[in-house]
């Protein structure tokens, strides 16, 4: 018997390939296992670094229409969205938390939205239009509801910007619908932080200044000309205004559009698709300073909104300034230029 067995187990043991296969099999499954693991726990990481606020919620039915939409002949033929979209994109001043205030942020808590772009796409999603509102516009600051109960009060002639400092996102949705008359589709606000964490993710950006640039407030100091910009640089050409002529918010808002245009040509110059390291890294950056509506609040969402925007390039995005005039009684801030800027917006709706 004991020679029959040995002489079984020769006849089924198995050759050096076979050997090696049954081997590799294991460990491939294992490293596939560790693979969909660390690739589950990835998504479930940025998934849950969105922080979202639910503004349909709380805004109810008092808003502008939103726009009707005549339905694809073919809705199968189109797997992502393709429908004009308003969305509401602040830079987010915080100025709380250490990472921040060593930004720029300064020492006083709360936060403030000293960017505001309103990001319309086209139907196609084959072209946009970004329109910054200066901060230190003058506006009719509607009443809005806050999340512990109560309102905030109106108030007349209030710069744009205090209605984030006085009711948060929602309150910054409804005065923006208030002044222009056009339904935001969505919110998305970034801070100092995640601002230049994005950049140094993506390997920075090159931009051209026109002028020198030389402010302590911002920590920016530049010759004119063109510079490779690293995430706290790119912060800093974002926030400047007392190192450009004037002080001007106007101008700072002309350096933050060529900053919009840099981004979007380093993004298309980065193949992240092709490098995951990189690629979850600027998803990272994103996804962990970003606060959204709840119909942007997830990974996939967000995902579905990348992917409709494929075929935009850089030369695909206009970018202007709400038209503005100083403010007869106040020469500091600005109102709007009507009848151009109701134009403005009516093209946008």
């Amino acid at each position: 018997m004991a020679g029959r067995d040995a002489h079984d187990a020769r006849q089924r043991r198995p050759s050096g390939r076979s050997k090696g296969l049954r081997v590799a099999g294991p460990a491939l499954a294992g490293a596939l296992l560790l693979g969909a693991g660390a690739a589950g726990w990835a998504y479930w990481h940025l998934n849950d670094n969105i922080t979202s606020v639910d503004i349909n919620g709380a805004l109810g039915d008092d808003r502008p229409a939103r726009p009707v939409t005549v339905p694809s002949a073919s809705p199968s033929a189109s797997p992502v969205p393709t429908g004009a979209l308003n969305i509401l994109v602040l830079g987010s001043d915080s100025r709380g938390g250490e990472e921040n205030q060593e930004l720029g942020g300064g020492d006083s808590e709360g936060a403030r939205s000293d960017t505001a772009m309103v990001v319309h796409l086209d139907a196609g999603r084959t072209a946009a239009t970004v329109v910054s509102i200066p901060r230190d516009t003058l506006v009719d600051r509607p009443s809005c509801p806050l999340p512990s109960g109560g309102t905030t009060p109106e108030a007349s002639g209030a710069m744009f910007n205090t209605a984030y400092a006085v009711g948060g996102p929602v309150c910054a949705v409804k005065t923006t619908e208030s002044v222009t008359g056009v339904r935001m589709d969505h919110y998305m606000e970034i801070d100092f932080s995640g601002f230049a964490d994005l950049v140094d993710a993506l390997g920075g950006v090159t931009v051209t200044t026109d002028v020198d640039i030389d402010d302590d407030k911002s920590h920016l100091h530049l010759d004119a000309g063109t510079h490779h910009l690293d995430g706290t640089e790119a912060l800093g050409l974002a926030r400047t205004r007392y190192g450009l002529a004037g002080g001007s918010d106007l101008a700072r808002i002309e350096l933050q559009h060529k900053l919009v245009k840099a981004l979007l040509e380093q993004i298309s110059a980065t193949d992240l698709l092709t490098d995951p390291t990189r690629l979850y890294q600027v998803a990272d950056a994103v996804t962990g300073s970003l606060t959204t509506d709840t119909g942007l609040d997830s990974l996939s969402e967000l995902m579905s909104l990348g992917r409709s925007l494929g075929g935009l390039s850089a030369d695909d995005v206009r970018t202007v300034t709400m038209p503005v005039v100083p403010a007869p009684w106040d020469a500091n801030r600005v109102v709007a230029l009507e009848p151009d800027a109701g134009e403005l917006w009516e093209s946008l709706r």
